[in-house]
């Protein structure tokens, strides 16, 4: 609980100091303040946790885990910000502010234990995302991003709220605990608008974590927001969703396995060759990892498809190394746009010969976001893999091989413009705060995948 209270006061200590003109202040209290509300969480680690505030929240390991994982990804993308958000206004505060808010919903989201605790976690981080996503207010493609996302993710929420409705109306309780308790006692003459709320409640969460059939507000929202938030949203954002996605499920709704696999089944499967396929039409980087997101969605649910003691493992390791390499991936791209003003694989020829170190660790995140073996990515993939095949859910491994395959082609094009195409192009100066988290993230992407058990059974 210190942590959610550190990440919610930090922002309003941060408006003050943009009150009082502190502007080169800012990126240092913020980075401090979340070293702060990382450690305090940290400290809790292994304490027998019982739910608190009359059940509403659950501070356990599976939280801290996630927690954790959604305070360090911020971390990196916030360092990435030096100098970012200066280029868009004058008044910074804010911005910093806005995603710290958005952070303390993530926070909410993977620690809840009460269905209106969901709710309002979800309501944060999409408020202040909705916000973030149109920052470059002169900037037609961020507002229309934002517009989009604000539409597509009331509608969402809608279907959400609709289902929780149900579920309330159903088993007489908001309560994880309480409606598990009802499921248990009446799982053979349960109320069919239970089931209609379970299929309503996954409807407005595979909007959240933008699952095919429901992607459709992804690719624009991630193309035309600011790279540094579209970082943010495909990472952070992700990590909480699912966990909150698998907090529901696991706790309360394991008995109805049965009637719920097939849906998501169906969706996984779409997922993967939606993400896929389109991915390898596009001629613009940041909208190939747009539509690579959506394929690493479908993989995520794999966790939620074989319920077992082992999701929670499966999706911490799978999200962290999808964040990492993420984060690399955003973060080359933001020096090449401010390069070459474009985002297109071309843009990439010859870096390489300019710019070895840039080159050398998207490489790696196009490794591991490949799955390639010795990276995170396929310490992540095998994860998931070995906990569907546990499951006997064997054609849906093989489609998820046959997905991996397809996804080589669009990373590989990545790593053969930098190295085997050439053109004339200036080097990049890559800043002191950009080599840290590039060398941070492609250090932690080797470590896990050649020592996996530095990060396995935390949870």
């Amino acid at each position: 609980m210190n942590t959610l209270i550190v990440i919610s006061v930090l922002p309003i200590v941060l408006l003050y100091l943009g009150l009082y003109k502190m502007q080169k202040a800012l990126l240092p209290v913020t980075i401090v303040g979340l070293l702060i509300a990382l450690g305090l969480a940290v400290a809790q680690w292994g304490e027998n946790r019982v739910p608190e505030y009359h059940g509403m929240m659950l501070f356990n390991n599976f939280s801290i885990a996630f927690s954790s994982i959604a305070i360090i990804s911020t971390i990196l993308i916030l360092l990435l910000s030096k100098g970012y958000f200066e280029r868009i206004s004058q008044h910074i505060a804010e911005y910093y502010a806005i995603i710290l808010f958005s952070l303390a919903g993530v926070i909410v989201m993977v620690s809840y234990y009460n269905l209106t605790m969901l709710f309002i976690g979800i309501e944060i981080m999409s408020v202040s995302l909705y916000i973030l996503a149109g920052i470059k207010k002169n900037d037609f493609a961020s507002n229309e991003a934002a517009l989009k996302y604000f539409l597509m993710g009331a509608f969402s929420t809608g279907f959400l709220l609709f289902g929780i409705t149900l579920v309330y109306g159903s088993t007489g309780s908001f309560s994880l605990e309480g409606i598990q308790s009802f499921v248990l006692a009446h799982s053979f003459g349960v109320d069919p608008l239970l089931y209609t709320g379970i299929i309503l409640i996954i409807v407005g969460l595979c909007f959240k974590v933008g699952v095919a059939p429901f992607h459709f507000w992804t690719p624009d929202v991630y193309e035309g927001s600011p790279t540094l938030i579209t970082a943010f949203m495909s990472t952070v954002s992700k990590t909480a969703s699912f966990a909150a996605f698998l907090r529901l499920f696991a706790t309360c709704f394991p008995v109805f396995y049965t009637f719920w696999l097939p849906i998501l089944v169906i969706i996984a499967i779409i997922t993967l060759f939606v993400g896929n396929i389109t991915a390898l039409y596009q001629q613009s980087f940041k909208r190939m990892l747009a539509y690579s997101s959506i394929s690493h969605a479908g993989y995520l649910l794999f966790a939620i498809l074989a319920l077992g003691a082992s999701s929670a493992n499966s999706i911490f390791i799978y999200a962290s190394a999808y964040s990492i390499a993420s984060i690399i991936a955003f973060g080359a791209l933001i020096l090449i746009q401010q390069e070459t003003g474009s985002d297109s694989f071309e843009s990439f020829n010859g870096l390489a010969r300019k710019n070895p170190f840039l080159a050398f660790v998207l490489t790696i995140s196009m490794l591991s976001l490949a799955g390639i073996p010795l990276t995170a990515g396929f310490i992540g993939k095998f994860f998931m893999f070995n906990t569907v095949l546990a499951q006997y859910h064997t054609g849906l491994a093989i489609v998820a091989v046959i997905n991996a395959i397809i996804s080589i082609f669009y990373y590989f094009r990545v790593i053969i413009a930098m190295y085997f195409r050439t053109t004339e192009r200036a080097q990049i100066t890559v800043p002191s705060y950009y080599i840290f988290v590039f060398g941070f993230s492609a250090l932690a992407t080797i470590i896990i995948g050649v020592y996996p058990q530095f990060i396995t059974n935390l949870i």
